[in-house]
């Protein structure tokens, strides 16, 4: 499974110090290629979520849970031990279709998570095309 962040881009570019960010999340494996616009407010904060995972690296109880602005992106992370199970939906774009996609990337706790937190506060924080 690859799961990609790319080609962020101002929602509105004609408003000066838009803080809107549009960018794609394309999750693709043997079966198939899902691509989804996510639309978020200065990130709807997801770059702070992970960081607050990996400052959690001993653990928590259940599922802790983000979702983006319009819900096109959510995200729920699960401390199973020596691993974080994220898993990453990614939802039909209008209100009449329903399906939802779902991905799920482990990561070790503490620095593989710090690391994923500044990939992508680095990718949020970029200047948009």
């Amino acid at each position: 499974m690859v799961l990609r962040f790319h080609q962020l881009a101002r929602s509105f570019p004609e408003i000066p110090h838009d803080p809107m960010r549009d960018f794609l999340v394309t999750a693709r494996c043997d079966a198939a290629c899902v691509e989804v616009t996510v639309r978020t407010w200065r990130g709807d904060g997801l770059d702070g979520f992970l960081a607050e995972l990996a400052e959690d690296f001993r653990g928590w109880n259940g599922a802790r849970n983000w979702r983006s602005l319009e819900r096109d992106l959510t995200l729920s992370a699960v401390h199973a031990g020596s691993r974080v199970r994220l898993t990453w939906g990614l939802h039909a774009p209008f209100p009449d279709d329903d399906w939802h996609f779902e991905a799920t990337t482990e990561h070790a706790p503490g620095e593989d998570m710090r690391r994923l937190a500044g990939e992508m506060r680095a990718f949020l924080d970029a200047d948009p095309a």
